[in-house]
């Protein structure tokens, strides 16, 4: 039973608790993909030891565009062991699913209550998604997107948000909104900040490296999934798009095709870009396409065996997500009532 909290405070200036980090990625493709594990989830990883972590998979995010139901359980599953797979440890991060915890969409209906239309409308995915379609084709919850993950952020008292450059104004709304709460009914939410990482690799696409590796992508040649296998892998990599000259070196403007492959490289050895260029100063760009698809050919084998033993035991996938949501929820339910009673709302009793 919920009970009144007026006196609560989530900060962790008086909790003295660890601070917070909180990241998701959306199931909307069968596989993640090499640009998500180096953009994101390998980072996600290394920050399991000093923060406390809640990683989720959002579900709820996933049903703004048309979808469909079997498919989304079973990319949720598939996200579930890829996520682990990569070094997400359930005993350090809770890692759950969001439809799995209430509070998310209920803390976002409150959210939109102090959200302006133009504010909404302002953001940039729904500007470019629904120019895509038109906006008669878009969803309210493609429009109300930004407030759904403000509240993902806000919900868990998050202090860190590991995003991309593309996702910090989604980050400054959530900002906005726990300012004004803050100001309207009392100090109730921590303000979090961007986390970006400056040296984390950006991966390109293969078939233009002027564009990120995207899941989204129809024609998916330049894109490695998590799921490839070591053939397919080491194929793409050996068809990728190359620059004009012969030269391997680093030049993101004038040879972004071979930049790629050398951050792509470096990411999965930990060499640096320049003792890549010093090895390959004689030799083709086909030498260099070779060696690093066997070695993206034998990650993405390593990677995909241990997805599909991940996968083979639902019950323990269930288990997992299970437990995470438990733990989710312990601190998602004590903020949204401190919301609910600074709101104005009449607990039950």
């Amino acid at each position: 039973m919920m009970q009144a909290m007026s006196d609560a405070s989530p900060h962790p200036s008086s909790t003295g608790r660890r601070e917070r980090v909180l990241s998701g990625a959306q199931p909307t493709a069968d596989s993640y993909h090499l640009g998500n594990y180096f953009g994101a989830f390998r980072q996600w990883v290394a920050l399991q030891d000093d923060f406390e972590a809640f990683y989720f998979i959002p579900d709820l995010h996933a049903i703004t565009v048309e979808y469909d139901p079997a498919q989304l359980r079973e990319r949720t599953y598939i996200a579930a062991a890829q996520l682990l797979a990569a070094g997400v440890d359930p005993a350090r991060s809770a890692l759950f699913v969001q439809s799995h915890v209430p509070e998310h969409a209920q803390l976002a209906w409150v959210l939109g209550g102090i959200t302006g239309f133009g504010e909404a409308s302002r953001m940039t995915q729904f500007k470019d998604k629904s120019a895509k379609g038109g906006q008669d084709a878009s969803s309210v919850g493609l429009f109300t997107y930004p407030i759904l993950m403000a509240a993902d952020i806000l919900v868990y008292q998050a202090d860190k948000v590991p995003v991309g450059e593309d996702q910090r104004q989604h980050v400054e709304l959530t900002r906005n909104l726990a300012q004004r709460f803050n100001h309207r009914f009392g100090e109730t939410f921590t303000v979090p900040q961007a986390h970006i990482v400056k040296a984390t690799a950006k991966i390109y696409d293969l078939q233009d490296p002027t564009a990120k590796m995207s899941g989204s992508n129809p024609s998916h040649a330049g894109v490695v999934d998590l799921d490839d296998t070591a053939k397919q892998a080491a194929k793409k990599i050996r068809s990728a798009m190359t620059d004009s000259g012969t030269e391997i070196r680093f030049d993101r403007e004038s040879k972004p095709g071979i930049s790629n492959l050398l951050s792509i490289y470096a990411a999965l050895t930990d060499r640096t870009i320049e003792s890549l260029e010093t090895e390959y100063a004689d030799k083709q760009y086909g030498h260099l396409k070779v060696d690093l698809g066997e070695l993206v050919g034998d990650f993405v084998q390593s990677f995909g065996d241990r997805t599909r033993a991940l996968l083979d035991d639902r019950a323990e996938l269930d288990r997992v997500l299970a437990a995470g949501a438990e733990r989710a929820r312990e601190v998602a339910a004590e903020t949204l009532a401190a919301v609910y009673d600074r709101s104005g709302f009449v607990a039950p009793r």
